[in-house]
């Protein structure tokens, strides 16, 4: 008789198995959503203007096979918290937040990136996608965005580039990234960048693009961040999930360079 019990619970068990199973995971994005600042910038270079633009490029640059793939869409800068409620409420301000970062709460150690922060433990299946991702790993950009951007919200840092990964993906798949990589080598109007942004991603959303230019007269594209709701991450490329953000200084023309 006893019996009975625990084979009517191994029933149901096997029962509502399949929906246990149906139930989707929480998505990496999902995880990195907060309600104590506002926004997250996904910075995102054009690695060939990057490179043109630095008198002295960094190894990355230098390096053929660093450099191999980055021509076909945008590398990962970084994904960067908006100022925290908590920051704001000891009266630092926008700008002292976007220099310092997270180095406020934990001062950065001289020296080089690599020499400043430690390594970080992240899973072998992140290595090889967060490689490609952001070249600028050989010089250790990771440890230095993490560092700056990451370390005091406590964010997992394999949830934290897994993330960042998953947008810059996104960008580069869009009509926007397309329009970009497809123009390198030549010139283009400014806002021929914001309508193929706007054609990506919804009517009006150009004004969370910011383009940022380096040169004389900045006409060479190196960078665009996207501004995007911190609640809403998972939402992204949606219109709505997007947020509105200050013009760069790109000039009316701008140069897209390839290698």
């Amino acid at each position: 008789m006893r019996a009975r019990p625990t084979l009517l619970l191994l029933v149901i068990a096997w029962l509502l198995a399949p929906l246990a199973a149906a139930q989707p995971a929480e998505s990496v994005l999902t995880r990195l959503e907060r309600d104590d600042f506002a926004h997250y910038t996904l910075a995102l270079t054009w690695h060939p203007g990057f490179c043109e633009g630095h008198s002295r490029p960094p190894r990355e640059c230098r390096q053929p096979e660093l450099r191999r793939g980055a021509e076909q869409g945008f590398v990962l800068h970084g994904l960067w918290p908006s100022l925290p409620e908590r920051f704001a409420a000891r009266g630092i301000d926008r700008r002292r937040w976007w220099q310092e970062g997270c180095f406020l709460e934990t001062p950065r150690a001289d020296g080089s990136f690599c020499r400043a922060h430690p390594p970080l433990d992240l899973p072998e299946a992140l290595d090889e996608p967060l490689d490609a991702a952001m070249p600028g790993r050989a010089s250790c950009l990771d440890r230095y965005q993490y560092a700056k951007h990451a370390a005091c919200f406590a964010l997992d840092p394999a949830d934290y580039f897994a993330a960042a990964v998953e947008l810059r993906e996104a960008v580069n798949a869009s009509a926007f990234g397309a329009f970009v990589a497809l123009n390198q080598g030549g010139t283009v109007a400014r806002n021929d960048l914001i309508g193929a942004f706007e054609a990506a991603f919804g009517e009006g959303s150009g004004r969370a693009l910011r383009l940022e230019c380096r040169g004389r007269g900045n006409r060479l594209l190196a960078e665009v961040r996207i501004a995007i709701a911190a609640d809403r991450l998972e939402d992204f490329p949606a219109a709505g999930s997007l947020v509105r953000q200050d013009r760069g200084r790109c000039a009316t023309r701008v140069r897209i360079a390839t290698f």
